[in-house]
């Protein structure tokens, strides 16, 4: 079933998160119908059938699915993240197999933090290094769970996503932060760790030092803009950063941050302090502390243009906008 608009029917998984959201109100804007699955329905994830029903005959099928996060990497938030991601895709999968129509399209959330921790040089699609450790293991997982079987009438893309920016993302807790007089930056530094943690993965090893790691980023509009221009791309599959093509370090973004909100001073934050807050608030100093230097060299060979490529520029909109 397609809508007078003349675009195919959409099916987006996972869409009450933040990209989702404004996703499924992208396509709805163009007229599109959208079939949501998810955990409250209208199909939820444990019927199989429902979910057979809703991928057959789509157009495009997008799957954002998965524990955000942002938590502490206990033994359960680890399983769950790890499930959340897996098994909805496999699911997912399996309807695509036995569709009569399968969708054309099938994009895929997956991160960049699949890539090592990076100081030297960025990582691209081509000549990127995989790292180690929980998360990596995680989008590992993940994109092999998602390029798995032959699904020979479907293009299958993994976006590759950095840190999205937008109302209400990652940008939260920086701002805030920022406005009470803690906007400088992000210090690494030496932290004993356990040996549960070392064994599970979830220990950060310092790799950096005075704010020097990388920020990889991209505005939650142009993740938008990539999916609505993959599907007019038909050449592009498999794995795709999507991050800005000009990062910087955790020392400017912070320096971007207090000229916005104009707080002139901001108080570094030490290792041992970044340690004990993330405890506070059930968060990992791994989201601040590891170096993501990802650019998109698949996107822009393909030909396409971030309307967003500046990070002081796109803090502002959004700030500016919230």
């Amino acid at each position: 079933m397609t809508h007078s608009s003349g675009l195919g029917r959409g099916v987006v998984a996972g869409a009450s998160g933040f990209v989702g959201r404004e996703l499924v109100e992208s396509y709805r804007q163009q007229g599109r119908d959208v079939t949501l699955i998810g955990r409250s329905g209208p199909v939820p994830w444990n019927d199989p059938a429902a979910i057979a029903t809703a991928v057959d005959g789509a157009a495009v099928l997008v799957n954002l699915a998965g524990r955000s996060v942002n938590c502490r990497y206990g033994p359960a938030n680890r399983e769950e993240i790890l499930r959340s991601r897996v098994d909805t895709t496999r699911a997912l999968s399996e309807a695509v197999a036995r569709a009569d129509q399968p969708p054309a399209l099938w994009i895929n959330a997956s991160t960049a933090t699949i890539y090592r921790h990076a100081m030297d040089r960025p990582q691209t699609e081509s000549t990127g290094e995989l790292g180690t450790g929980f998360s990596v293991s995680i989008a590992r997982a993940w994109e092999d769970a998602f390029f798995a079987g032959e699904l020979p009438n479907t293009r299958r893309v993994a976006l590759r996503m950095a840190i999205v920016l937008g109302d209400g993302s990652a940008l939260r807790p920086l701002a805030m932060l920022t406005r009470v007089g803690l906007g400088g930056a992000q210090h690494d530094g030496r932290w004993p760790i356990t040996r549960a943690r070392r064994a599970a993965g979830t220990a950060h090893e310092q790799g950096s030092s005075g704010g020097d790691q990388r920020f990889s980023w991209v505005h939650l509009d142009d993740v938008v803009r990539v999916h609505h221009w993959l599907e007019s791309t038909p050449e592009v599959d498999g794995p795709l950063n999507v991050a800005s093509p000009r990062p910087e370090t955790n020392r400017e973004l912070m320096a971007h941050l207090r000229r916005i909100l104009r707080r002139p001073f901001g108080m570094p934050m030490r290792r041992w302090m970044l340690e004990l807050g993330s405890f506070v608030i059930r968060t990992e100093t791994e989201l601040v502390l590891k170096s993501r230097w990802v650019v998109p060299e698949r996107l822009e060979a393909a030909g396409f243009t971030f309307e967003h490529p500046d990070l002081d520029e796109a803090l502002a909109s959004i700030l500016n906008r919230a």
